[in-house]
Parts: structure tokens; sequence; C-alpha cells
């Protein structure tokens, strides 16, 4: 329920019929006085107070006193009606609207149901013509539905803004949200290069519209080798120094390697060195070897990272399942690892041998459901949905306890 309490029904009013749909019809006309439509904003009739909530035609003073309603869902379409008009006003509409629909807005960010200002921040994400000072409240909302889709897309957000909701940010996912703009403008890229936030950096090296300076990007290169997951995006980057580059050939694997030396910016004399420094680090080394030693660094790093949370009691199931969402794969890895207390290698061998039985045994000694472990299979072992081991009755695992440790001894055999 809003913050706002609502006005006290009025006693019966004869200008308002007593036949519920009769009410319905009057509250969505828009040929419906504005007197009866204050009186139906009251309406012990949700319905009623849904059907004037939605209407164009209500005035000022009815939304008012809709802000207040006991049901959120009303709240929902009155926030949805009036930041869909937005874009259709013209300028004099634009003042009016300034001055009365804006304001009443504005008191519904304050709405303490998160739906009802998630609704307002899908709404006006990327308009142009709200107020700024609705953009920053919203931007600056604890909830990450509200506030990510601002952080995001809201043209109204200027460089001082984003640069103070990073130092004081709503939640954990602000950096993430901002290095995900259309635009990240080169003192944004420097704060959150400068950070701890490793998820929000890739995002930002991912985003060729990030725009980072020369220095930022070599002091990233110089943190890349504890991060895996930052080489690839570091290769891809739209400009690249030959400085840069020779840094990023000491740390990165062999196929990077090539990638990076089929680059076209970069000069003659750079490219034989990245080439023979290739044929250096395949020396002694199949070609496929190099990929899969680049896979092993990213679910060392991703272990390291899962122990940290393992200790802060925050590896649970719903971690593992927005890490198998994302389709991150070293990190579903690392994660089932420490919670089942086994070597990484393990769950490799049961990915590549795309071995169900022993995945699913893995999830159950790790203390994970069958619902972790359908999602699994599909991401470790890419193994179709026709062919997934599904859930026993009640919803627990298809197989015995007694096979599951056998099948947990056989990935653990000498190979």
């Amino acid at each position: 329920m809003s913050a706002i309490a609502p006005a006290p029904a009025p006693g019966p009013d004869p200008a308002v019929p007593a036949d519920e749909a009769t009410r319905v019809r009057l509250g969505a006309s828009r040929g419906t006085p504005g007197v009866v439509l204050q009186r139906l904003a009251r309406d012990p009739s949700i319905t009623v107070r849904a059907a004037v909530a939605l209407n164009p035609a209500t005035p000022p003073e009815a939304d008012h006193l809709l802000i207040g309603d006991d049901d959120e869902r009303v709240r929902v379409l009155l926030a949805r009606k009036l930041a869909t008009s937005m874009p259709t006003l013209d300028d004099a509409q634009q003042e009016q609207l300034s001055a009365q629909a804006c304001q009443t807005l504005l008191l519904l960010v304050a709405d303490e149901a998160v739906r009802v200002r998630a609704t307002i921040a899908e709404m006006v994400k990327d308009l142009p013509n709200v107020s700024p000072d609705l953009a920053r409240r919203l931007a600056a909302d604890p909830a990450i539905l509200v506030s990510a889709p601002i952080l995001r897309f809201s043209p109204l957000l200027e460089t001082s803004d984003l640069l103070a909701l990073l130092a004081d940010p709503p939640h954990s996912a602000t950096a993430s949200s901002i290095a995900r703009r259309a635009f990240v403008a080169p003192e944004v890229a420097e704060a959150i290069a400068a950070s701890t936030d490793n998820a929000a950096i890739q995002i930002l090296l991912e985003n060729p519209q990030a725009q980072i300076r020369e220095a930022t990007l070599d002091a990233l290169i110089r943190r890349a080798s504890a991060q895996p997951r930052w080489h690839a995006p570091l290769v891809h980057r739209p400009t690249l120094t030959p400085k840069a580059a020779h840094a990023l050939a000491e740390i990165i694997a062999a196929d990077l390697i090539e990638e990076l030396s089929r680059r076209a910016d970069l000069p003659p004399e750079t490219v034989a060195a990245l080439r023979q420094r290739l044929t250096t680090q395949l020396r002694g080394k199949t070609p496929e070897a190099a990929p899969q030693t680049r896979a092993t660094a990213e679910i060392e790093a991703e272990i390291g990272w899962a122990r940290q949370i393992e200790a802060a009691g925050g590896l649970t199931e719903d971690v593992l399942l927005k890490a198998a969402h994302e389709g991150n794969a070293p990190r579903c890895i690392a994660l089932l690892a420490v919670a089942a207390d086994v070597p990484a290698a393990l769950i490799t061998r049961a990915c590549r041998l795309r071995h169900p039985k022993g995945l699913v045994s893995l999830v159950w000694k790790a203390g994970f459901s069958m619902r972790a472990a359908q999602s699994l299979q599909t991401l470790l072992c890419q193994i179709s949905p026709t062919a997934l081991l599904r859930e026993g009755p009640g919803g627990g695992f298809p197989l015995g306890s007694d096979e599951m440790r056998w099948q947990i001894e056989f990935l653990g055999q000498p190979q």
C-alpha cells in the first residue's frame, strides 16, 4: 500500500449510479465530467477505480486521490498512464504536465511498492522530456528493478550524476548497469575501472561505446593476469595501441594472441612480434591445448571467488542458478566444486564425457536440488532436452544415493 493515506470515501451521491458496470463505463469515458471522475476515484470497486486510473481525461485532482489507493494494481495503472502520455505531449501540454501530472509521478516514485516505481522507470527510462529530478530519484532507488533501467538508458543522467551514483551506489548492480550505457564517458569509465567490481569492468570492456582512455586501459591490462574473463574483451577493444597489444600478449592464451595478431589497426612490426610470440607459446603444445589452458585459468579464478562467498555464507542455489542463467560455465563449475568439496577436475571430466549421471550426482553431493541439476546438464554437458535426467517422484533425484556415490567415485578414478 502507498505511504499516502487514501481520502475518506464520501457518502452516497445521486450523480453516481448504483450499477457497477455503469460506473466502470463512466470511469473509462473521456466525456465524463471531472467532478464525477473525482467521485469515482473513491469508489469502493477496484474495477471502477482502475477505469478512472486508466482514463486519459481524468483530472489531476482525481489522479492525486488515486496515489493513495489501497490497491497496488490501481497505482500501477495510474503510473503507467501518466508515464505513457509523456512522449505525445506538445510544448504547451508539457508545461502543464510539469505542474500537474509530473508532480503526481514524483509522488508515485515515493510509493512503497516496488512494482509501482518499476513501472514508472520502465516507461520513462529512455525519454528525454521527463523531469531530470524524476530520473535522478529513480536512478538512486535501492531496488534493482527500479534503478537499473534508468542507470542504463536515461539520457537525462549527466556525467556528474553517474559519478555520484558510482561513489554511493544504491545497490550492487549499479556499476554493471552504467557500464552497459550506449555511451560511457571517459571519466565514468575510469571510475568503474578503478573499482573492485570485476564483473562491471568486464561489461565495460565488452561495450564498444565505452570511452576508455589509454592510461585506464593500460592499468586494466596490468590487472588482467588474475582476471581471465577480461582477456577476450581486451583483445576486441575498438582501439588498442601497440604497447597495449604487447602487454596483453604476455598474459593471454594462444588463441587470443592469434586473434590479436589479425587486428588491422596494429603496425606490421607489432603483428610480426605477436606472431613470433604465438609460435613460441605453441612450441611443444598442440593448438587445441591453449583454449583448455584458458578455460582452466577461468575456473581457477572463479573458485577463489566461490570460496569467498562460501565463507560469507552466500553460496546458495540461487547464486548457482543465476550463473547458469547467464551461461557462465566456469562460475557454475567453481560453485559446484566448492559446494561439493571436490576438485573442479571431477566436474570438468563429467562435462567432457557428457555424463549426466555423474553431474547430477555431484549436484546431489553439493546439497543442491534437481532444479539446479537440470540447468547444469544443459549448460555444462550440452545434453538435449529430450535426454535430460529429470527429477524423480516428489521432485527428488532420479538416482539412488548408493549409485550417486559410485558415479562420483568413477569420475575420480585415474584417467
